[in-house]
């Protein structure tokens, strides 16, 4: 009779609980049966889950928000554990993790933003749109205050980042009461001089990397004029057959177009929004040290939906310039990685060596698998592919020699960690909403008369989720 080789268990860590990371620990915890029993930790850096979804989607999004619940009902049934406030590479190491686990997951993310080498970066009033992104969804990390000083702002891609952020930046405060928004993020929004948003992307409306969603709720926002300019509307062979052949792009075209041809000749909204095709950034302007404008080369498209440089330069004045040309993930320690792609080094999934060799135990999902690329979606099938890897590995994954699910626990607490749970998230959760409730009772005059139910209020300063969280 052939022994049975195959573990019986398997003490699985998940790091990231952004919906990679969820998704994973989702499908492990799914795999287990009589003959394999799979137990799952999920790990965070922050106090509360869910990641990306709580901390890089606009407020006014309720839809994508409401992604949350799926994640939390994931989380509620209680065959996953939640570890916040843990941050690896700090808290607990490589080998830590491995003396406790027979694998390891790595669902960190993308958080930072992509470079972008043209003269002028790092002027004063040039920001990255994932740092403003994190100010605005109130993330424990960043500073309370941001600089909205400028009048007339430039925002670079032609992403749904950059909506969102164009968006955030001209909508008048009052309209985002309804959401989550924490109270330091609206008193500077309301208090922005901002009149003019311009958006620009490197090609024509026919490659524009916006959903049809995104750009109808560009028309929602109140006493906000949307302006169009007819020579940027430009299109190729490859942009008629994309019309012809995809939905998505010929709605958007069609919506861009009926309002070039609808729009006022005189705009009389408070705010304007600018969306502006064929522009490629060349060098952001300064007058005695102050941003106070960006140069772009003006292009054309060249058949394939492609575009080439004319030789034509167009400045435009403007005090701030925030850059959404994508995101860009960040190395982990004792970890390989990709410096070019921001991706730890991997084959489908499994997390390579220096010499390119699977290192046994460890794998990767998500952004910082693939780079961030795709929507929340495409996450599940990423997901199923790297625990599809796992489980076929199983047989030859590194035995933990402390393996007891009570021994992670007191590692932590040994260590002074003030970890969260999922009973601490629910009571966050809790919080934030009474939050919200209490909301009317402290609000001004003016903002009562806005008759607004406001579902729940944000909770900020890391210390304060973890002392709700942990009382």
């Amino acid at each position: 009779m052939v022994e049975d080789l195959r573990p019986k268990a398997l003490r699985i860590a998940v790091i990231g609980a952004g919906p990679a990371g969820v998704y994973a620990a989702d499908i492990l915890a799914k795999a287990s049966s009589d003959e394999l029993r799979v137990s799952v930790d999920l790990f965070d850096r922050y106090p509360a889950p869910f990641g990306l979804i709580r901390y890089g989607v606009a407020p006014d999004h309720p839809r994508i928000k409401g992604i949350i619940q799926a994640l939390h009902k994931v989380l509620d049934r209680g065959d996953i554990r939640f570890f916040g406030n843990v941050n690896y590479g700090v808290d607990l190491s490589l080998d830590e993790l491995r003396r406790h686990y027979h694998a390891v997951i790595f669902a960190t993310g993308a958080v930072h933003d992509a470079a972008l080498a043209i003269p002028g970066i790092d002027l004063a009033g040039s920001f990255g749109a994932a740092d403003f992104v994190s100010w605005y969804d109130g993330h424990p990390d960043v500073p309370r205050e941001w600089p909205l000083q400028a009048q007339q702002i430039a925002v670079l891609g032609h992403g749904n980042v950059a909506l969102d952020v164009a968006r955030m930046l001209v909508k008048q405060a009052d309209e985002l009461l309804s959401t989550e928004i924490p109270e330091n993020v609206y008193r500077t929004l309301k208090a922005s001089p901002v009149t003019d948003v311009h958006v620009f992307g490197r090609r024509g409306p026919a490659q524009i990397k916006f959903t049809p969603l995104e750009l109808r709720e560009l028309s929602h926002a109140a006493d906000v004029d949307i302006v169009l300019y007819p020579e940027d509307f430009q299109f190729d062979e490859a942009s008629d057959q994309a019309i012809k052949s995809n939905n998505q792009v010929r709605t958007m075209v069609n919506t861009l177009t009926n309002w070039l041809a609808e729009q006022p000749e005189v705009s009389t909204a408070a705010r304007r929004l600018h969306l502006h095709f064929l522009h490629t950034p060349v060098e952001i302007l300064a007058a005695e040290g102050q941003l106070c404008g960006i140069r772009f080369e003006r292009n054309e498209l060249v058949g394939n939906g492609q575009v080439q440089g004319t030789g034509e330069f167009v400045d435009y004045p403007v005090q701030a310039v925030y850059r959404a040309i994508g995101y860009y993930g960040s190395p982990l320690t004792e970890l390989e990685f990709d410096s070019r792609l921001g991706v730890l080094k991997n084959d489908g999934g499994r997390v390579l060596d220096a010499a390119g060799r699977p290192l046994p135990g460890i794998y990767t999902t998500g952004w910082i698998k693939r780079g961030p690329v795709g929507l929340i979606g495409h996450t599940k099938g990423d997901a199923l592919e790297t625990v599809g890897f796992l489980l076929e590995d199983r047989v030859s994954l590194p035995e933990p020699a402390e393996p007891r699910p009570e021994t992670i626990v007191e590692l932590l607490n040994s260590k002074g960690v003030e970890y969260t749970d999922w009973a601490g998230w629910l009571k966050l959760d809790a919080y934030e909403r009474s939050l919200g409730d209490a909301w009317p009772e402290l609000a001004s005059p003016d903002q009562q008369k806005l008759g607004i139910v406001r579902e729940r209020i944000k909770l900020v300063p890391r210390d304060e989720m973890i002392k709700v969280s942990r009382s």
